[in-house]
């Protein structure tokens, strides 16, 4: 329900210093409180009954007491100022104590072959963080969709958010022991010609691709995939399945490698991948549940990808 703003068109600091005559007994003992005149306060009495329509005090030479209305009025305030305070109390901490619900988006192919073992060791260090993790090629918009942050592949800049480099991503050649059993590794990138090739989001029709090999050299190769997939994730189960060779990025294809369901072929020579960015709301300072996950993510990619090829 949308709070009817129009209820209460008073100052938070009129309200807080009508709070603390009640509290004190008089205007005096109140404008010495907040570091205020006795004139300062006095006006904040009286516009905040302005803007009510009602007389909160009853004043005399003296003192000044509560009037039943003002005194309904001061419960009810004092609940709310102390509720207002808790809230900025808790978005005070939001910047300095990682703690609470992450909502975090990624490709398919990245949420699911890479995502997993860093949030496995996310949350052993950060128990009290919670995470959703939505995977989607869908380029979801982060304010809409309630998204504390995107790791994304590519340059393309988003108005209104900020981007922080992660890793610069590159892709290689990969195939299964046993598609090698039936056919021997390529020993030239034009011996690729003879190999069935499983290509992600290409196009129709002999391709070309940049292939470098880390020392300067670099050479355009027409591939024409015996399999397209729609993401690398199903390039990299038909890889595996023994089907073809795969053009893999080395994050997605890792645990593969690791495990000894995939061997790379024609090291070094790979393609540059683009450079993956965490995209955040953009703001003074990200909440620290954000910035303990962005540098985690970080952290363990270049710790497993920290030598990467040049390619030009």
């Amino acid at each position: 329900m949308v709070a009817r703003t129009e209820t209460f068109a008073g100052s938070l600091d009129d309200l807080r210093a009508f709070c603390a005559v009640v509290d004190l007994g008089t205007v005096t003992a109140a404008a010495a409180s907040r570091g205020e005149t006795k004139g300062s306060v006095s006006r904040r009495i009286s516009r905040l009954e302005a803007a009510l329509g009602a007389t909160l005090v009853a004043r005399h030479p003296r003192a000044v007491s509560p009037t039943v209305e003002g005194l309904a009025f001061y419960a009810k305030a004092q609940e709310s100022l102390h509720l207002l305070d808790e809230a900025a109390e808790t978005a005070r901490d939001a910047r300095t104590v990682p703690a609470g619900h992450l909502r975090v988006t990624t490709s398919v192919d990245f949420g699911i072959e890479v995502m997993p073992e860093i949030i496995a060791s996310f949350r052993r260090a950060y128990p009290q963080i919670t995470v959703d993790l939505l995977n989607t090629d869908a380029r979801l918009d982060l304010a809409a969709n309630r998204i504390d942050l995107a790791l994304r592949l590519g340059d393309a800049e988003e108005t209104g958010y900020r981007a922080a480099l992660i890793l610069n991503l590159w892709i290689g050649l990969y195939a299964a022991p046993e598609y090698l059993a039936r056919h021997p590794a390529p020993a030239s990138l034009a011996a690729l010609a003879e190999h069935d090739l499983i290509l992600s989001r290409e196009r129709p029709g002999a391709l070309g691709v940049m292939l470098g090999d880390g020392h300067g050299r670099t050479e355009q190769v027409a591939l024409s995939p015996a399999v397209r997939a729609s993401d690398f994730a199903t390039v990299l189960r038909l890889t595996l399945a023994g089907v073809g060779i795969g053009h893999l990025p080395s994050a997605v294809a890792a645990r593969a490698v690791e495990a000894g369901g995939l061997v790379r072929v024609l090291a070094p020579w790979a393609t540059a991948g683009g450079a993956l960015r965490a995209v955040s709301l953009a703001g003074r300072e990200l909440p620290a549940r954000v910035r303990v996950f962005r540098e985690h993510v970080r952290t363990e990619l270049m710790r497993r990808f920290a030598v990467e090829p040049d390619q030009g």
